[in-house]
């Protein structure tokens, strides 16, 4: 106990200026906060704890089609692979997700009770379970094929590398949205429609120099996901221009007459994020001081056959017009949505108006197509290389198999192959098949490559025997037009941006 009460020795006492050092420090928590924990990356539109959920999930191969697990098991690996902040911070993340009144398109399907739009808690993570979405998946395609970067996870264990961003296909930030708190900032990104967004991103592809007011005619305003009505363009307008804007969002509300001569006004749709108990509270707050006058009663009716449905009794020979505009003055019937268009463009937080976001979307599908294309170019090309040098084995087979079984072991087998040199003879009964430009190197002496004959040499020799000429020739010349299209994408933007229309397309057609 002595030894830890003594003070540190005096080399490693450093005197600081304390407000260097609070300076220093909330700089850094507040980067920390804006780059890794509060702030959408522009291109996939997912906060870093979001993407390290879909991931564990992709890791765990929990497509549509397969069962559903338990979100313990799921919040317990993103939190032990990924995100080290224990799963009661993890699950409510994974819950929004899978929440259809908060998100656009979920990207999660869950199963069991994931709460509700008046603000109910979900259930314990024990109890629920969960599996990705189409939208998921579509916005982990390609993932395996390098079109993304890797980093070391939290701790840098081999094999636990995460993506920094997803390829997503699908515009995730555009349709879905974001919130979040940061430190000096705030973003509130609002949900679109994703038809209207999709047919946004082909315009922008097809004419770079559009106008907002064309864009404004393909995409009118947010979509939200718990429907009501946008009162006015003004600030649409604004924030599609600037990145910032406030807009007036009014529930959905008609009226009802009833046989004893009273009416009712019905709420069906609520503004984005207003809770139902909360709106029946504020009318009795205002019917007891007397703001809002000739309501008698109101009550919750929503349920599975009304998702909301709730209703105002009016007393008799009331107005339900003056009502109606009473509950959008005193209610959250009628609330003010502040657009707010922060997102991280190469880490660093930026406003953007609608133009710019869908041009960093393009511009992000447009880099992993590139990346795909290449990877693929380069798997193409491994295997023509190796399909070349089994197509020189099987026209000289008796030769190759007298070398190998003369041969101690592999790699003396690998040694002697390399060392022969092979001719295909245009007389040769194959040679009618084998494409003209690979006929042109096989006439004159050709060696085979390492790759070449070490792949000869893993084949057994029943394997080597039995393999026919004409389907190894179909393969290499099936790989050969790969290569070629390979190549013309990456020699020509156009097509890059043709495979982009295309798939934003299917997504337009499938959502």
């Amino acid at each position: 106990m002595s030894e830890l009460n003594n003070p540190p020795p005096e080399e490693r006492i450093e005197d600081l200026l304390i407000e260097q050092e609070l300076q220093d420090s909330y700089l850094t928590y507040a980067m920390s906060t804006i780059m890794d924990r509060a702030l959408p990356d522009v291109r996939d539109g997912l906060k870093p704890s979001q993407r390290r959920i879909l991931f564990a999930m992709h890791n765990l191969n929990l497509t549509p089609g397969r069962k559903h697990i338990k979100c313990a098991k799921i919040c317990g690996d993103t939190s032990g692979d990924f995100h080290p902040h224990g799963e009661s911070v993890i699950y409510p993340t994974l819950v929004r997700m899978a929440q259809d009144w908060n998100m656009r398109v979920p990207l999660i399907d869950g199963q069991g009770n994931f709460g509700s739009t008046d603000d109910d808690p979900p259930a314990a993570m024990r109890y629920t379970e969960a599996r990705m979405t189409a939208a998921t998946v579509d916005m982990l395609a390609d993932l395996d094929l390098d079109t993304v970067d890797f980093v070391p996870n939290y701790d840098e264990r081999p094999g636990k590398e995460e993506p920094t961003v997803l390829p997503s296909k699908f515009p995730n930030l555009l349709v879905n949205g974001s919130t979040g708190i940061a430190v000096g900032m705030a973003c509130n990104l609002v949900p679109h429609n994703v038809r209207e967004i999709c047919d946004a991103i082909v315009a922008v592809i097809d004419n770079p120099d559009i106008g907002l007011d064309e864009l404004l005619k393909i995409v009118p305003g947010p979509d939200f996901p718990t429907g009501g009505m946008i009162c006015g363009r003004d600030g649409i307008i604004e924030a599609y221009r600037t990145g910032r804007g406030k807009i007036t969002l009014r529930a959905k509300m008609h009226v009802e007459e009833q046989k004893n001569g009273r009416s009712q006004v019905i709420i069906d749709e609520l503004p984005y994020n207003v809770i139902r108990k909360d709106i029946l509270e504020e009318i009795a707050a205002a019917v007891k001081d007397d703001r809002i006058k000739d309501v008698s009663d109101a009550n919750d009716h929503s349920g599975r056959q009304h998702k909301v449905r709730m209703v105002i009794d009016l007393k008799r020979d009331a107005d339900p017009n003056v009502v109606m505009n009473q509950l959008y003055q005193f209610t959250s019937c009628q609330v003010t949505v502040s657009m707010i268009n922060i997102a991280l463009v190469n880490r660093q937080p930026r406003t953007m108006g609608l133009k710019e976001l869908i041009e960093h979307f393009i511009a992000h599908r447009r880099d992993v197509i590139t990346r795909r294309t290449r990877y693929l170019l380069k798997k193409a090309q491994q295997r023509g290389h190796i399909l070349e040098g089994l197509i020189f084995a099987v026209c000289d087979i008796d030769e190759v198999v007298k070398l190998i079984r003369s041969s101690k072991t592999r790699e003396e087998a690998i040694g002697k192959l390399r060392a022969r040199a092979f001719r295909i003879a245009p007389e040769h009964p194959a040679a009618p098949q084998i494409p003209a430009t690979l006929m042109a190197r096989a006439s004159r002496d050709t060696y085979l490559t390492q790759v070449q004959a070490e792949a000869i040499g893993r084949l057994q020799l029943i394997q080597l025997v039995g393999l026919e000429i004409e389907r190894l020739v179909k393969e290499y010349k099936e790989v050969v037009d790969e290569i070629e299209g390979y190549q013309a994408i990456l020699a020509d933007p156009k097509l890059v941006d043709d495979i982009i229309v295309t798939d934003t397309n299917e997504i337009k057609e499938k959502y």
